[in-house]
């Protein structure tokens, strides 16, 4: 073998090793909503526990800074999203007060507890108060220096907000933030995140605008969908509508370059009877869907080639939360962690398919957003990005077919591939996925023979 050609086939090699690395060992996307409005759930560390072992989800977004939960996640490499309580906003903005709270609530836990990000409040602008409104950003500066000076750099500070900051959303490209907020509000907040690497959460909810003439397209059911006159797209789910929206409206303001995070989304499994659409099969199909879309890496329309970050509401269905039946049923599992429905989260399920309801539409998605309805985890008390899990596997949504390619191209390239191959002792004809992490140190061993 010539320099040259061994140049060639190291360089392959490498290329290789490096798509195949990223299959096995990319973080999965997909975290949940810890609310604790309920006498009957398990401990912290329990539920910690059982996220960790069980299920692929690694990470988590509880509603204030229990101590518990804290300390009960800590050390497991789970990440944990923190929220500042609303009518905690005011004071927050003194600096010696964000100091004490930073010192109470992150400093204890950190970094054995993996705390990722701060969110100042829930859905403060659909809250109407106009005390909380104005200290919005100046508390989440204050928070974010306040990290600073005690040397914390890596957690980061944002404020979830509901689509209701939208108008003209139908037509996902004419999306604007409504001028009440754009300026006072949103221009220093997206100016901060863009600063500070930090992302916009947004809660997009299509249950919110659910309608029975709007079945279809809310849960990604066939339909002829909603057409954009100004890009010439058809969006055929509202999930994925309201993704590009939020996007067009913050490019808009010259702040495209800002990750978005969906904070909260989900779908009840049970309702009143004047709530015909709250069903398993329901929430099924919008979560199993939506999770597609999230971490497909084809991103939408707008924001192609993208995975988000994604956090579904809710862990545990929560027995004391008041309201319709609809809002003590958002759980993915109940208390005692049996699945309330199956949505492909459980560790056995990673690489099969995702419940039972047919797989997402593959034309782009959208519609109008929702009216600024508050969410199903609005005003609630103690509850609840991403770290991965990387293991040894490959990545869950790395198809077979990309690493049959990957496979013979390494082993056309003169890599030593007898023990993946029929005969060699470690073959398996059946699961071309058991190979990825068999190659991996197989081109390594090549690289030190050739």
């Amino acid at each position: 073998m010539t320099a040259t050609t061994r140049t060639t086939s190291i360089t392959t090699a490498l290329l290789h090793l490096s798509t195949l690395l990223h299959l096995s060992t990319t973080a999965f996307s997909i975290g949940v909503n810890y609310g604790t409005l309920a006498n009957d759930l398990p401990s912290p560390s329990q539920v910690a526990n059982f996220l960790k072992t069980k299920t692929i989800i690694d990470s988590i977004k509880i509603f204030d800074t229990n101590p518990d939960i804290l300390r009960g996640f800590a050390n497991t490499n789970i990440t944990v999203t923190v929220t500042v309580g609303n009518g905690d906003i005011p004071a927050l903005v003194d600096a010696n007060a964000a100091g004490r709270w930073v010192a109470n609530n992150i400093e204890p836990f950190y970094p054995q507890t993996r705390i990722k990000l701060i969110a100042v409040g829930n859905e403060i602008l659909f809250s109407g108060n106009k005390d909380w409104i104005s200290h919005l950003v100046p508390c989440i500066k204050s928070l974010h220096q306040a990290l600073v000076r005690a040397g914390i750099d890596d957690v980061k500070v944002s404020t979830p907000y509901t689509l209701g900051i939208l108008q003209d959303s139908v037509q996902p490209s004419a999306a604007r933030i409504k001028p009440a907020y754009a300026k006072v509000v949103f221009a220093p907040m997206l100016e901060f995140l863009r600063q500070t690497k930090s992302p916009l959460l947004i809660n997009p909810y299509p249950y919110f605008s659910y309608s029975p003439s709007m079945e279809n397209y809310t849960l990604f059911k066939p339909n002829p969908g909603i057409h954009d006159d100004n890009t010439n797209i058809t969006y055929t789910n509202m999930f994925v509508a309201m993704m590009d929206a939020v996007y067009s409206a913050i490019k808009a303001m010259g702040y495209d370059d800002v990750d978005i995070v969906v904070a909260e989304t989900g779908w009840p499994s049970l309702g009143d009877p004047d709530q015909p659409m709250c069903t398993v099969e329901n929430a099924v199909l919008y979560n199993k869907n939506m999770i597609e879309v999230a971490t497909s890496g084809e991103g939408t329309p707008l924001m192609p080639n993208r995975r988000f970050e994604t956090y579904i509401f809710a862990l545990f269905n929560e027995n004391l939360k008041p309201g319709t039946a609809a809002e003590r049923n958002w759980g993915l599992f109940r208390p005692d962690f049996t699945p309330v429905y199956d949505v492909g989260i459980m560790s056995s399920a990673v690489g099969k398919s995702n419940g039972s309801s047919p797989s997402p539409a593959t034309s782009p998605s959208t519609g109008a957003s929702p009216p600024p309805t508050e969410s199903p985890s609005s005003g609630s008390a103690p509850s609840p990005t991403t770290a991965s899990k990387t293991g040894s596997g490959p990545k869950a949504d790395a198809s077979d077919k990309a690493f049959q390619a990957n496979k013979d191209d390494v082993c056309t390239e003169g890599a030593q591939c007898k023990p993946v191959q029929t005969g060699g002792a470690c073959y398996n004809p059946s699961s071309v996925r058991s190979l990825a992490s068999t190659l991996i140190p197989l081109i390594m061993i090549w690289f030190v023979y050739i």
